[in-house]
């Protein structure tokens, strides 16, 4: 492809700097699942290959006409490169995408942060999200060491960090089935936590098992609802979850900003430390290798993906199909599947229903009421504004 051609704009591009983590969370879909493509490559991303995929988007953003790109640094733990490296690579972004605006974040632990780090992150401008789970009984069930011990103690350090630096920062937070919700999140608010995105976990219609009999029907709204009710009555927009966030954005028919919910392209791609590109990480909770698109930024054009991986190529630049289960749904256009990995079958693919369907309907259904907003008016508003609302 000459660089002359359209290409349609990349708004963000995760580089998995750090092939390895100093955790070992149980539910991980990095290490823990189904897939082991980041343990068996390269331990750090190497100077070749970052240097490489800065000029795979420069020349991406040529073709695409885009002013802006977000480079957002994950792992396994983005901290393991050290804080001079990250230091060095950030500088080299801008310098190298000079004539866009580039900006910066990173996804961690939080473990590993120190002042040297927040030095760093400041001098950048960083958006960090760091994982924690919950109270240190309910953090350290499922996010430990390699020897079994918790981490709770070396997050809070991290984001009391973050706290006192003013940096901006979000925490993401997997839903805790069965645990007590508003404990929980009132632990988030104690702790100065304004930011927060409840993760449903990363089940599909293969590893769901006995969760429903074990937890009920609708699990995940169970959780989320008491937190709402909690945000709705006693909290101001200063705080931010984001679940909440996105869905009311939907229903008052604007679009998803979040790849969860609205069917919209991706938009983003994820590379590897061995430079290999993958399209929506998480689907590595589905099968082995079903993430791989077979190009590598060393030899490839992003695009390149529209011939050695149709699926990916549909799903980031495109949008994958809605699954059939979902035409004539009462949600078809807000919720509009659901998450990527959460549909998955071997038998059907990535055409079913979303697992979490259930609390995904009952929590739209919620939200609906307070914003005292039906379906219909959900579609005029989509009308009026310009957004689909065909099949």
């Amino acid at each position: 492809m000459s660089p002359a051609m359209f290409a349609p704009a990349l708004s963000l591009v995760i580089l998995k700097v750090a092939g390895r983590c100093n955790l070992d969370c149980t539910y991980c879909y990095e290490f823990n699942l189904a897939d082991q493509t980041l343990a068996a490559g390269p331990k750090t991303m190497s100077q070749e290959v970052f240097s490489a995929t800065i000029e795979r988007i420069r020349r991406h953003a040529e073709r695409s006409g885009q002013r802006s790109v977000t480079l957002s640094f994950h792992g396994g733990e983005p901290c393991l490169i050290g804080a001079e490296l990250f230091d060095r690579w950030c500088t080299e972004a801008r310098r190298e995408l000079a004539g866009l605006r580039v900006n910066i974040s990173m996804q961690t632990n939080g473990t590993l942060l120190n002042a040297k780090w927040i030095e760093v992150l400041l001098r950048h401008g960083v958006d960090v999200g760091l994982s924690l789970d919950g109270p240190p009984d309910v953090h350290d069930t499922f996010r430990v060491r390699r020897n079994g011990s918790g981490s709770y103690r070396a997050v809070r350090r991290g984001l009391d960090l973050l706290h006192r630096s003013g940096l901006r920062y979000g925490i993401l937070a997997v839903v805790q089935l069965g645990a007590d919700p508003l404990r929980i999140h009132r632990h988030f608010l104690d702790i100065g936590c304004r930011s927060v995105s409840y993760l449903m976990p990363d089940m599909t219609h293969d590893t769901i098992g006995d969760i429903r009999e074990k937890y009920g029907p609708t699990p995940c709204a169970d959780y989320l609802i008491p937190i709402f009710e909690h945000w709705w009555h006693y909290s101001t927009l200063e705080v931010r979850i984001r679940n909440f966030w996105e869905v009311s954005r939907l229903i008052l028919g604007g679009s998803s900003h979040v790849d969860a919910l609205g069917n919209i392209p991706l938009g983003f791609v994820v590379v590897n430390p061995s430079g290999e590109v993958e399209g929506l990480d998480v689907l590595k909770a589905c099968e082995d290798g079903m993430t791989r698109t077979g190009i590598n930024v060393l030899d490839h054009e992003f695009t390149d993906m529209a011939t050695t991986s149709p699926l990916h190529s549909r799903m980031v630049f495109e949008g994958a199909p809605l699954p059939g289960d979902c035409v004539g749904c009462v949600e078809q256009h807000t919720c509009a599947g659901g998450y990527h990995p959460h549909r998955y079958s071997k038998e059907r693919g990535f055409d079913n229903r979303s697992v979490w369907c259930a609390d995904l309907l009952k929590i739209f259904a919620h939200l609906r009421s307070r914003l005292d907003v039906e379906p219909r008016e959900t579609l005029r508003l989509r009308r009026e504004l310009g957004r689909p609302v065909g099949v």
